[in-house]
Order: structure tokens, then C-alpha cells, then sequence
């Protein structure tokens, strides 16, 4: 079966790819699309809201099955004010670039002392006009982790910043030290396989 993940996002695109393979997807992304891409505006209130608009609006523009997922960081024990929600690259109406995230987050670690914050991650999937699923369920939110303020060594990944100042609680390790393996997100795998097996029932 051929998807279109709403994404032109390469590293998210490689990542679902990866995650849907036991379905026998075949996954296309934005950048495999031969024609004009509508821009979205995502001002949804939650991630869910803005993965629905994304979804909606790609079908609506290519007849494709199609499916969106956006994503809320929510961190403990901080002001409300400053709690980024969906809106994780978005600073006072600012769209950061990667260096600017990682500023931005790991001067919040220095205020606060390390953050533990997690993602809640929401899908929509619009098979046609009238066969349209979505979820945001525990199931498919991130372990907590630990937000520091000290940038990993590495260099960065594109399109996954805050990978360098995030710390797997579990063992201490940053992101970028543990196994490939241990990196993929089980929480979120088995959230997202579970929602496209009873979608495609």
C-alpha cells in the first residue's frame, strides 16, 4: 500500500519509514510530490488540532491516501507562559532555526536546572472524504526525558535538534550515546503501528 506521510521533513520522513516497515507501507514524502505544496498554517491548540489541518488539506490537494502527525513538548515545572506545547520551534512568534533551538532550550535548562519533559505526539489519517481516523493517545507519547543545558559534542542531526540536550533517564546517556536500538522510541513505535493496523483492518 502507498502512503503519503505530510512531511517534508527528510530525518521524520527516514524515521516513519523505518517505524511502518513491518506493514509493508511503501512511504512517500512531500519532497516525492511533483507539484505545488499548500502551505498549512498549523495554529491549532494542540497537536492533534494541527496534524488533523495537515491531513486534511494534503488530500484535499493531491487525492492521495495521506496521514500528518504533529507533536506538543510539554516540560515539568515551569511556567505556563513558557511551556512550548506545539509550538517547539516557535519562540514569540519567531520560527528558530536548529542553532536557535538549542540556545533557546538549553538557556530554559540553565534557569530551571535540567527539564524533564516529554512529547505527546497525535496522527491523522485521511483515507478519502469520508474514511478519516485520528488519535493522540499515551500510547504514543515519548518516555520522559531529561532537557540539560549542555549540548552534546556531536554534530547535530538536521531536523532533530534537541536530540543533543536530551538524556535517557533510564541510563543517564545522551540521546546520541545510546544504541541505535535503544533510541527508537517503543512508546511511540507501538502507538503508531497499533493505530495504522486497525486503520487498514
Amino acid at each position: 500500500m502507498k502512503l503519503l506521510f505530510g512531511t517534508g521533513n527528510p530525518a521524520k520522513l527516514e524515521a516513519m519509514k523505518h517505524r511502518l516497515s513491518p506493514l509493508g507501507i511503501e512511504l512517500v514524502g512531500l519532497c516525492d510530490i511533483n507539484s505545488e505544496i499548500p502551505k498549512v498554517i498549523e495554529d491549532g491548540a494542540t497537536p492533534l488540532e494541527n496534524a488533523e489541518k495537515k491531513a486534511k488539506a494534503y488530500y484535499e490537494a493531491f487525492g492521495l491516501p495521506v496521514f500528518s502527525c504533529d507533536s506538543g513538548l510539554y516540560i515539568e515545572n515551569i511556567p505556563e507562559s513558557e511551556q512550548p506545547g506545539v509550538h517547539v520551534r516557535t519562540v514569540n512568534g519567531k520560527y528558530l532555526s536548529d542553532e536557535e533551538m538549542l540556545e533557546y532550550y538549553s538557556s530554559m535548562a540553565r534557569r530551571y536546572g535540567d527539564l524533564k519533559a516529554r512529547y505527546k505526539n497525535a496522527i491523522c489519517l485521511v483515507m478519502d472524504s469520508k474514511r478519516i481516523y485520528k488519535a493522540m493517545e499515551d500510547s504514543m507519547a515519548s518516555e520522559p526525558f531529561i532537557i540539560t543545558s549542555k549540548p552534546h559534542s556531536k554534530i547535530k542531526k538536521q531536523g532533530f535538534p534537541l536530540d543533543s540536550l536530551s538524556i535517557d533517564i533510564k541510563t543517564g546517556k545522551y540521546y546520541y550515546d545510546l544504541p541505535a536500538e535503544e533510541l527508537e522510541q517503543v512508546a511511540v513505535e507501538d502507538g503508531i503501528l497499533e493505530f495504522f493496523r486497525k486503520c487498514l483492518e
